[in-house]
């Protein structure tokens, strides 16, 4: 670690105003990426998940979805969705009004996940799932009625058909046990058979950027790629099916889950890893997976900052080298700090005096810089990430210049005071030749599992088994 002078101190005090822009990073304590570089990586990824005899070892999953179309304005219906994604689940009763071509919420209902129950069995989870659907539909006056379900599971699955999915791993703090391996569609049913009073039509299973991609889409017919930089992060896209070799088909495109969030599980991250980062995975409850998730996401960003600042404190550059119980207590510093002390020095002051440290103005302007300073890694991360696909989309169709959309979620996206102004622009820079509209979704990725089903009823019969939704594709396992 550098000496205290490196942060000028007395000079800091003089130009407060300009702290941020002055002092861009602590350089010996997190380096910024090459963003070419980990974009060049992440292209030959793409690649190897694509690939027939090749994506059992990806890191970057690739999983087909079996979503072929994407909405064009005219779907219609009633729908019912579920959306899990992190410690909290939503239930929606979705409306799709053609003649006003929007879509219609017409209620929800948000269910919390106990800590012990994400750590439970799959069957308390789910049991716990049905519970809070049925007392939804029991709410809307729905239990006499069975309607499709459009079901968002933002964790990393290998998609079968668009009613069979199998849970490769948890992650997000996830480990409930007789899951992993298992048709979670399969036992979202079989609990609420448990239940036996109430029923639920067709089944459409759909991941969270999936949703977040076909929920932007009916608002705007350009949207072709899904982000979402929350709890977790990940991102989907349109593929052209020829470029898919685990399944057979030469013509069209299928939206693919590219599960970006395992990029570097196997160790091609590894030199631009800090030793901050060993130590949030280490610690993890999935320690060597979803490495580049626990760089950039919701559920990592603050442990990241809790233990650069405690290191700081022990190299005596802040609170006088002294900590607190709860900067030292893994968790405590939230990752909503990040964004309440980027956005003001007076929120800076007030959640280290809530953290019982002895802190003086200096001390909140460094706080704010190493805030700064993980928020943007994380943005510039993602942003390289994103022009990666954006990049791949405009040369699959031997275009020079591309127009697209990306719908986006997320906590960290939506929250943070600069993280979409930083991504943008970094996208510009690696990705010139791609113009990309950013379209944040207005009712989540939920809504969007509710679209798949109704872009299914608008290209094929009604009556027909969600199973045969999309044109049929064999996959090769």
């Amino acid at each position: 670690m550098q000496k205290p002078q490196q942060y000028r101190h007395k000079e800091i005090k003089k130009n407060s105003k300009r702290n941020k822009k002055r002092i861009k990073t602590p350089k010996t304590t997190i380096k910024m990426p090459n963003d070419y570089k980990v974009s060049v990586r992440l292209k030959k990824d793409l690649i190897r998940g694509l690939g027939k005899h090749s994506h059992h070892r990806a890191a970057v999953k690739m999983l087909p979805t079996f979503v072929r179309a994407t909405p064009d304005g005219t779907e219609k219906g009633d729908y019912l969705a579920l959306d899990l994604g992190g410690t909290n689940f939503r239930v929606l009763y979705v409306r799709v009004v053609e003649e006003q071509q929007k879509v219609v919420k017409m209620d929800s209902k948000i269910c919390s996940i106990p800590q012990e129950m994400m750590l439970g069995t799959g069957e308390q989870l789910f049991d716990h799932i049905a519970q809070c659907l049925g007392e939804f539909l029991e709410s809307q006056d729905l239990k006499g009625q069975t309607l499709p379900l459009g079901f968002t599971f933002s964790f990393p699955c290998e998609q079968k058909e668009i009613d069979k999915s199998i849970l490769i791993r948890w992650t997000k703090g996830f480990s409930c046990s007789g899951v992993e391996g298992q048709d979670v569609v399969k036992l979202l049913k079989e609990a609420i058979h448990r239940r036996g009073d109430y029923d639920i039509g067709s089944v459409a299973m759909v991941n969270d950027t999936v949703g977040t991609m076909m929920s932007c889409g009916y608002r705007d017919q350009s949207c072709e790629i899904g982000m979402i930089i929350g709890t977790g992060t990940n991102a989907c896209y349109m593929e052209e099916i020829k470029n898919v070799k685990r399944v057979e088909g030469e013509d069209g495109r299928m939206c693919i889950n590219t599960e970006w969030g395992g990029f570097g599980d196997d160790g091609s991250l590894k030199d631009i890893l800090t030793e901050f980062d060993e130590v949030v995975d280490q610690t993890s409850i999935n320690p060597g997976v979803h490495t580049f998730e626990k760089m950039i996401s919701g559920m990592y960003l603050g442990e990241i900052v809790r233990l650069l600042l405690v290191k700081m404190a022990e190299d005596k550059l802040l609170f006088k080298g002294e900590t607190s119980e709860a900067l030292l207590t893994p968790g405590q510093f939230e990752t909503k700090y990040i964004s309440e002390i980027e956005d003001g020095l007076e929120n800076a002051q007030k959640i280290l005096t809530a953290l019982g440290l002895n802190w003086d103005p200096v001390d909140a302007c460094v706080v704010r810089l190493v805030c700064d300073t993980i928020s943007s890694r994380s943005a510039r991360l993602c942003a390289a990430a994103l022009a990666t696909i954006s990049n791949r989309i405009r040369v699959n169709r031997g275009l020079d210049h591309l127009k697209t959309t990306v719908g986006v979620d997320g906590t960290v996206y939506r929250k943070h005071p600069n993280f979409s102004e930083e991504l943008q622009a970094a996208v510009r820079l690696l990705a010139p030749k791609c113009d990309i509209t950013f379209l944040v979704s207005e009712d989540g990725s939920g809504k969007g599992a509710a679209m798949v089903t109704a872009v299914a009823q608008r290209i094929w019969l009604p009556g027909c088994m969600l199973s045969f939704i999309f044109l049929p594709i064999f996959v090769y396992i």
